[in-house]
């Protein structure tokens, strides 16, 4: 589905967001590839945070989702969890990846989180989805009910995939295809087969 808030965001991932590198990095999957995508950088202005919540909460709004809280760990999710909370009117939080220990110890910093919440998990880029997945596991530890799942770029298939699973409607604002990438796993497998 293409409106033309989504059509904006994928011109600002592509132009902002994806650089096209030398030599293979290793990403936060352990997979290694030369397109890294960096959506913190691609919407570190203002006005384009904005947007991509925007463009977000559209999506999921004609899906039909409502939602009260909105999150997803961090560092990925920070700046679209409180961007999309002000165009959305609803709260936002951050799931740590451990417990601080100390303190109040929490796992999820911001809006408290859980039984009769529904919540919107959001997270900047996926390659295999387990840092969205793992938001996933504590927000539903929580109680609270995950009503879907969106990211602004997604490198593979296998989020897709897990969010189906779950029942969890899935909304990857750009695609690998959109952004003229191949997916992770073919690259490495296009230069282990030349």
């Amino acid at each position: 589905m293409s409106s033309a808030k989504s059509d904006q965001l994928l011109e600002i991932l592509r132009d902002g967001g994806l650089t096209t590198l030398p030599a293979p990095v290793q990403l936060a999957s352990g997979q290694w590839s030369r397109y890294f995508i960096d959506g913190k950088e691609a919407l570190a202005a203002g006005a384009d945070l904005r947007l991509a919540a925007e463009a977000i909460w559209e999506r999921v709004a004609e899906a039909g989702v409502r939602f009260d809280a909105v999150g997803g760990l961090t560092l990925g999710a920070d700046a679209l969890a409180a961007a999309i909370a002000l165009v959305s009117e609803t709260n936002w939080f951050i799931v740590r990846k451990a417990p601080k220990g100390r303190g109040t110890d929490r796992r999820i910093e911001g809006a408290r989180i859980g039984d009769g919440d529904h919540v919107l998990l959001v997270d900047d880029v996926v390659t295999t989805g387990g840092s969205i997945l793992q938001a996933f596991d504590v927000v539903q530890a929580t109680g609270a009910e995950v009503v879907a799942a969106v990211t602004l770029a997604d490198r593979g298939d296998d989020a897709a995939r897990e969010f189906a699973q779950r029942s969890v409607p899935y909304f990857p604002m750009a695609t690998y295809h959109d952004l003229g990438i191949p997916r992770v796993g073919e690259e490495q497998a296009a230069a282990t087969a030349g």
